[in-house]
C-alpha cells in the first residue's frame, strides 16, 4: 500500500515508534494521519490528528472506530514492556497486564476497525510486533509471551480479513533505541 492519501490511524503515536510512524506517514504523502494516545495532549507533532485512545477502554475503542471512519491503514503501535521473569512473585500480574495492552488491545482495535477497512474497499493493518517474538529470558517473558501471541493473532486476521480487499502484515521490529526499551542493555 501506498502512503500518498493514505487516512491512516496510528495507535501509541505520542512517542518512540509511533511517533516515527506519523512522520514517515506524513512526509509520504498521507492525506490524514489520526495519532491515537492514551492522553493526547502529549502529541505534540504537526500535521497529525490527536486522538484519544486508550487500546484497554471498550468505550474508547468504539468511539475512535465509530468517528474515525475513513481510516484505510491501521498501524497496531501501541505497546507495554514491563520486567519479569517466571519465579518472580508478581510475573502473572505482570504477565496478565502486558498482554491486556499488546495482545488484548491489539485485537479490540483490529475486530473494531476492520468493518471500516471492508467498507472503504479494503486496506492495510500492520501490527508491530518485535524480534521478541522469538526471544526469552532476562525479564522480557511478559513482553515476548504477548509479542509471539500477537503473531499468532496477526495470522489469523491475515486469514479472515484477507477474502475481504484487506491485508494484514506484521512488523517484527528488532530492539530500537526509544524510551521503552532504554533499560535494555545491548546493541540498539
Amino acid at each position: 500500500m501506498k502512503l500518498e492519501n493514505a487516512v491512516v490511524l496510528i495507535t501509541g503515536a505520542n512517542r518512540g515508534l509511533g511517533l516515527a510512524f506519523a512522520k514517515e506517514a506524513l512526509a509520504r504523502g498521507a492525506r490524514k494521519v489520526y495519532a491515537a494516545a492514551r492522553n493526547p495532549a502529549s502529541i505534540m507533532l504537526e500535521g497529525v490528528i490527536p486522538v484519544k485512545l486508550d487500546v484497554n477502554n471498550p468505550d474508547d475503542v468504539a468511539r475512535v472506530a465509530r468517528d474515525y471512519d475513513d481510516v484505510t491503514l491501521l498501524i497496531n503501535n501501541a505497546g507495554v514492556h514491563r520486567q519479569t521473569n517466571l519465579l518472580d512473585d508478581d510475573s502473572i500480574e505482570v504477565v496478565r497486564s502486558v498482554l491486556e495492552t499488546n495482545l488484548l488491545g491489539m485485537l479490540s482495535v483490529s475486530k473494531s476497525f476492520a468493518p471500516t477497512l471492508i467498507k472503504n474497499g479494503g486496506g492495510v493493518i500492520a501490527n508491530v510486533l518485535s524480534a521478541g517474538c522469538w526471544l526469552s529470558g532476562h525479564g522480557h517473558l511478559a513482553y515476548s509471551m504477548s509479542k509471539a501471541a500477537a503473531l499468532s493473532l496477526t495470522n489469523d486476521m491475515r486469514i479472515a480479513l484477507n477474502p475481504h480487499g484487506v491485508q494484514v502484515t506484521a512488523i517484527h521490529a528488532g530492539f530500537i533505541d526509544t524510551d521503552m526499551m532504554s533499560g535494555f542493555p545491548g546493541k540498539k
